[in-house]
């Protein structure tokens, strides 16, 4: 509830704007059934014809004003309530931007998507409705229970039977369907799972002939929310025709209860006519909440659903305290150790050592050794546990995030490129003006230049029109064109031939002379020209040195050696 009232807060006086013009609606309403009853008591009982022009006169007027009323009201409801909607998902993108791997793991992608799109609409609509209904009805119960009973005290004893009714029936609708709302929107969540494995796995699936498995996974789950969508329906379909019974059985009552009254001379036709809308007025202001209380629980579920992204910390926070950005020299791991969440072992043990400004690092190992690990913790997606990691001399836990990843330009392991050109691609990594020579030193050139649009060409959501190696280059060059003094580069030639390897190797060596460069890689070849080689192992580090040293007495580096090209070895 108190991240709804801050959502609200910067619309304030529209807020209040809204309740006064509901207000005015309100009063318009309520004065019609008076004014009708007047005509047919004072003006057509006594064939007033002056009184009866005069009292429509101001009837038409009333309307009139109501009519403006609410056309205020509905417009100015529908724009705090797409601003507030607006506002929600802008909370939630920044709040998800924050996360870290491990945070965003904890809710899950899907999960995160349906609350930044679902629920937010959920909220919206409900604000729309609550905005002008739950003033609205209030307003119109209240009033329409003090001009019933100015009317006529003993006909308004139908209300003390209805009242109570339809509080207790709307009460307990509201109770059973708040759990049915919560599994819904759970189930919802599992149905956006399993469409999205299914499309970011559509190959895997095709290759392994699953389509069948995962049409059964997608029926099952589509099914249980159906099911469960069709109960919540059937119940809150209940409710409206109750509520219907009750109203009419009400007016028919003060119909019968009337009559006598008339016949008997107590009560004239007019004030008859007056009670018969007043309470219409009052019961239709009840179905207004029984709406309500239909939305409030689902609403209510996406709200608190909100607030557990919105209120939950990124696990990894700036310091209060932080150290100006330091002149890259050196990067630093001192005895750094870090296990994953759940992991039973640390994904790297007692790792140390340095890396000058101009070298170039190569951490070669099998997969799982921890390459990718030491890389991250480079950057801070994740901190260690234990140790420390150091840029020229200051902890990197002293430096905001935005600053030290400002440092650092990173190729990751799983290229990724998104929807755009390719010159929008390669620049996303900061300085447009180096675009051009980027792309010369990733060696993307010669395919670059030969696509019909050359840098204007159009580049598919993760790159899917363009072959891996294609795919790969361009993520090269889009670090190369940030022009970082710190260069992290994840098993960045995987997918390349020997021949465009070694002219990327040789093309990066004079481009980053003055650079910090780190290599995660798997390959010899990869690795064997770089000024010092770390040999990982299970996540500890088991060989320090340069090719030719690590060749001649680590027995596992020679064992990766083994399972590649014989000839490296001897190179």
């Amino acid at each position: 509830m108190k991240l709804v009232l801050k959502v609200y807060k910067p619309h304030l006086f529209g807020v209040i704007t809204v309740i006064a013009l509901v207000l005015a609606r309100a009063m318009s309403e309520l004065a019609l059934p008076r004014f009708l009853g007047l005509i047919v008591d004072q003006g057509i009982a006594r064939s007033d014809t002056a009184f009866i022009l005069k009292t429509g006169f101001f009837m038409l007027l009333v309307n009139l004003l109501g009519m403006v009323a609410s056309f205020g009201s509905a417009y100015l409801s529908s724009k705090i309530s797409t601003e507030v909607g607006s506002s929600l998902r802008c909370r939630l993108f920044e709040r998800i931007s924050e996360y870290t791997p491990s945070d965003i793991n904890t809710f899950g992608t899907a999960s995160l998507i349906t609350r930044v799109t679902n629920d937010v609409n959920q909220v919206q609509n409900l604000s729309m409705m609550s905005l002008r209904l739950m003033i609205m009805a209030p307003l119109m119960m209240t009033g329409g229970i003090i001009m019933a009973l100015s009317q006529d005290i003993k006909l308004s004893a139908v209300l003390l039977v209805a009242l109570p009714v339809i509080a207790v029936m709307v009460t307990v609708f509201g109770r059973i369907s708040l759990p049915m709302f919560t599994s819904m929107q759970t189930k919802t969540d599992g149905l956006a799972r399993v469409v999205r494995e299914n499309l970011s796995g559509l190959r895997v699936i095709r290759a392994f002939n699953k389509r069948a498995r995962e049409e059964e996974r997608f029926a099952k789950a589509n099914r249980e929310l159906t099911d469960l969508s069709l109960r919540t329906v059937r119940l809150m379909g209940l409710l409206m025709p109750l509520m219907s019974l009750l109203l009419n059985t009400a007016v028919i009552s003060v119909l019968w209860l009337g009559a006598k009254r008339i016949n008997m001379g107590t009560l004239q036709i007019g004030s008859l006519l007056a009670f018969i809308q007043y309470i219409s007025q009052i019961l239709f202001s009840l179905l207004m909440v029984s709406m309500l209380f239909i939305s409030i629980p689902q609403a209510m579920v996406s709200v608190r659903r909100i607030g557990e992204v919105i209120e939950t910390e990124p696990g990894i926070k700036n310091r209060k305290e932080l150290a100006s950005m330091p002149s890259v020299s050196d990067l630093e791991f001192s005895e750094v150790s870090m296990r994953y969440k759940g992991a039973e072992s640390p994904a790297i043990c007692d790792i140390s050592f340095n890396c000058k400004k101009g070298e170039f690092l190569a951490i070669i190992g099998s997969t799982g050794s921890g390459k990718t690990t030491i890389l991250s913790l480079i950057q801070r997606f994740f901190d260690a546990e234990k140790g420390s990691i150091k840029i020229s001399g200051t902890d990197i836990k002293d430096i905001s995030q935005e600053e030290l990843r400002s440092l650092m330009a990173y190729v990751p392991q799983k290229t990724f490129l998104f929807s755009g050109t390719v010159n929008s691609n390669v620049a996303y990594g900061g300085k447009s003006e180096l675009v051009t020579e980027a792309i010369e030193t990733a060696q993307a050139a010669d395919f670059v230049y030969k696509m019909e649009d050359g840098l204007g060409a159009s580049v598919a959501r993760g790159g899917t029109n363009l072959s891996g190696g294609q795919k790969q280059r361009l993520a090269i060059a889009r670090a190369l064109a940030r022009n970082a003094p710190i260069l992290l580069l994840d098993d960045s030639f995987s997918a390349l031939d020997a021949a465009t390897e070694s002219r990327l190797r040789n093309a990066l060596k004079e481009k980053t002379a003055d650079k910090i460069v780190i290599m995660a890689t798997q390959r010899i070849r990869s690795a064997m020209n770089a000024d010092k080689i770390i040999v990982l192992d299970e996540g500890r580090i088991v060989g320090v040195g340069r090719h030719e040293e690590l060749a001649a007495g680590n027995a596992v580096y020679r064992e990766l050696a083994g399972t590649q090209l014989e000839e490296a070895i001897h190179e």
